[in-house]
């Protein structure tokens, strides 16, 4: 099959990412959500704890086929530099902007990690170790990754003596680490899940997606890609024993797990498409087309939603309790469609952008 076919398929990985993301992040209410739809307390795995890695993994996959003959210079780097500013701009945009005046937040309290501003980090430092290193180096910076950062984690003590923890508490390295560079400037007041220093093993889960795309660069059995994704996932909950998956914290065992997950998946699409040749997830390819400007504007319309005053509610309030509120659906189920419609209608973007050849490059 040609790379042509091959990333086709992985553009229906990505854009099924993204709708995921959308679903996940814009219910009805918060208070009534599907736990499947919610993200693990802290330790353990949820299928929305997966979304986020799925999108990091396929972003490795994109590095290999974007820059497989790219040449080494000055002109690539500064393309990349460029790209990664851009996630990382819009990202801080996300976080800053007000849909009132004075339009943007007290910086002193704004929130600097986020989606993707790690998105925009993890890009710049995958893309540069993939034009630099051979395949062995690559591996062996991806397994030192996942190595260094569980036994850091796990059995570096602190100064005074205190032994680390990998629960939410001051004494794991994570949350101490980012508390002490970032202060205010993060999610909650004690961690951030898209922390500066739990970007690291995030860069070992879009290596991995290098990695696969490696593998379906001529690949001749997709028994060789669930193969991958079996080991992975074996590797990751063997050690999940000693380092418990966590997204928060984005552990190891959850970089192996959610590899292998991704791995798996991405097969049964290979397998659906590019052999079997079926019309299958279509919908989702035109998503991935624009993946990035699609998660954006949805990110952006949610907080003007959420943000926009009508009367004494917000427009998201408003929308959701006259439309979607019916004595006739339970209130999960209500939540859950206000989701289902916001998807649709992105998706439905997605299919007009595509139509109008609009794709649209960050």
């Amino acid at each position: 099959m040609s790379s042509k076919q091959r990333i086709e398929s992985v553009d229906i990985l990505r854009g099924f990412t993204i709708a995921a993301m959308i679903l996940v992040n814009t219910p009805g209410t918060w208070s009534n959500v599907y736990a499947p739809l919610l993200h693990a307390e802290w330790h353990g795995l949820t299928p929305t704890d997966l979304i986020f890695p799925f999108f990091l993994f396929i972003v490795g996959i994109s590095i290999y086929f974007a820059y497989k003959n790219k040449p080494n210079t000055k002109s690539t780097y500064r393309k990349i530099v460029i790209r990664s500013f851009k996630l990382i701009g819009l990202g801080l945009f996300l976080a800053w902007f007000l849909p009132y005046v004075p339009f943007f937040k007290d910086f002193e309290t704004l929130r600097f990690p986020g989606v993707l501003q790690r998105i925009g980090l993890v890009f710049l430092f995958s893309a540069i170790l993939y034009l630099n290193c051979n395949w062995k180096v690559l591996l062996g910076i991806c397994f030192t990754i996942l190595i260094g950062y569980w036994l850091f984690l796990g059995f570096v003590s602190f100064g005074d003596g205190t032994l680390p923890t990998f629960d939410r508490a001051a004494n794991n390295w994570a949350m101490y680490i980012d508390f002490n560079l970032l202060g205010e400037h993060m999610w909650k007041t004690d961690y951030d899940p898209e922390g500066l220093f739990s970007t690291l093993p995030a860069i070992a889960t879009c290596i991995s997606g290098i990695f696969i795309g490696k593998l379906l660069d001529g690949l001749k059995s997709v028994n060789l890609l669930f193969g991958v994704g079996v080991l992975f996932l074996g590797l990751g909950y063997v050690l999940n024993i000693w380092f418990p998956i966590n997204k928060a914290i984005w552990s190891s065992s959850f970089v192996l797990v959610t590899s292998g997950w991704a791995t798996l998946i991405l097969a049964v699409i290979y397998y659906l498409t590019d052999i079997r040749q079926l019309k299958f997830g279509s919908v989702f390819k035109y998503v991935g087309m624009n993946a990035i400007t699609i998660f954006f504007l949805s990110s952006f319309v949610s907080k003007i939603f959420y943000l926009t005053k009508v009367g004494d509610t917000s427009v998201h309030s408003w929308l959701y309790n006259s439309i979607f509120v019916q004595s006739f659906l339970s209130d999960k189920m209500s939540s859950l469609l206000y989701a289902l419609v916001v998807v649709t209608f992105y998706i439905t973007l997605g299919y007009i952008m595509y139509r109008k050849k609009i794709f649209i490059k960050v």
